[in-house]
């Protein structure tokens, strides 16, 4: 389980990157780099990082779902996900 303020930092992202995302865009059309230099450096999308909606895991997402892989086992077991069960022959 990743640590609350790790958590809230990247939405912080995502919300910086929401913010600025047209800014960028048409500085970016513009060709105009010294003032895409001047905007924060988390409002650009490639700091963003995907990580699991419950438990903040950063590897092994699976962004069909929005989780990691060993949550995704541990609710698959469970039958929390709809249409996914677990293979046995």
């Amino acid at each position: 389980m990743a640590k609350e303020s790790v958590k809230a930092r990247e939405r912080k992202r995502e919300a910086t990157v929401a913010r600025y995302a047209t800014k960028r865009a048409a500085l970016k059309a513009a060709g105009d780099y010294v003032g895409l230099d001047k905007l924060p450096k988390n409002a650009s999308p490639v700091r963003l990082h995907n990580r699991c909606k419950l438990t903040g895991r950063p590897r092994g997402y699976m962004r069909k779902f929005g989780i990691s892989r060993v949550t995704f086992r541990e609710m698959a077991s469970n039958g929390l996900i709809p249409g996914v069960t677990k293979s046995s022959w």
